[in-house]
């Protein structure tokens, strides 16, 4: 494709040690990364707002993030974009043996676990169905990556009645942690209740990580609404009582 060819020239040039933008060449593999992790997030943004333009920019930023590392991996001689292509291309295809093979999947669940149990026959240096899952990773969504990976192998409820009783349990037991003045006892409760939480958003398909951003953003939003409110009236924030507030929070949500 000429479109992506015309970017790997620049990309080229960018990097030319003799010729090249000087901030470029400074570059390596371990200076990116987190611009790269930045890039993403702002992709996660982008898809949130649901704004088309900006998804298509930040997108376009995250691929100069990948040109741009296996460009410096191509001259160090360890590989070029194209094997990245091809690849990625092999994995699709192996990892698809319903589309691209003689196996008849046709539930997104069962297909999901399928690509994990061929993911684990393939890592074979890994002892564990847990393997490989990043220790970065926000906690929300590296529970929730934990949970599909141990659901692939068959260790998952069947139905969504179990979570709510597991969430039921994991409060009463926050509970009794907070009555014996526990603080390490009590953050592990409370950990608990999370990854319950997010198995439940797991079980009804909704992404843990996107759903609290969404209530961030949301709650940032009224929040803000309400000391715009305030300020009309020339009044601060913490002069007012929490009931005052909360009338105001809710005339927010009444006109949204």
């Amino acid at each position: 494709m000429k479109e992506f060819d015309k970017l790997k020239e620049i990309i080229s040039t960018l990097r030319h040690p003799e010729t090249g933008c000087p901030w470029d060449l400074k570059q390596s593999s371990k200076t990116l990364i987190s611009g790269m992790i930045e890039e993403v997030y702002e992709v996660s943004e982008a898809v949130a707002s649901g704004n088309n333009d900006d998804l298509k920019e930040e997108l376009g930023d995250c691929l100069l993030h990948i040109m741009l590392q296996a460009q410096i991996a191509s001259e160090k001689g360890s590989f070029a974009i194209e094997e990245v292509v091809e690849g990625i291309s092999a994995k699709l295809i192996r990892r698809h043996p319903h589309i691209f093979g003689e196996e008849n999947l046709t539930d997104p669940t069962e297909v999901k676990k399928r690509w994990e149990q061929i993911k684990l026959a393939e890592k074979k240096e890994r002892n564990s169905v847990l393997d490989g899952i990043p220790q970065a990773i926000p906690g929300l969504l590296q529970a929730q990556r934990i949970q599909e990976k141990a659901a692939s192998v068959g260790f998952d409820w069947d139905n969504i009645e179990p979570v709510f009783a597991k969430i039921t349990e994991e409060i009463a037991e926050v509970r009794a942690e907070i009555s014996s003045n526990n603080q390490e006892n009590l953050e592990l409760e409370i950990g608990d209740l999370l990854f319950s939480v997010v198995n439940l958003a797991r079980k009804l398909n909704v992404d843990a990580e996107l759903a609290i951003k969404t209530s961030n953003r949301k709650f940032r939003d009224r929040f803000s609404k309400i000391e715009a409110e305030l300020t009309k009236t020339g009044t601060k924030i913490n002069e007012k009582s929490l009931e005052e507030l909360d009338q105001i929070w809710e005339s927010v949500k009444k006109t949204e």
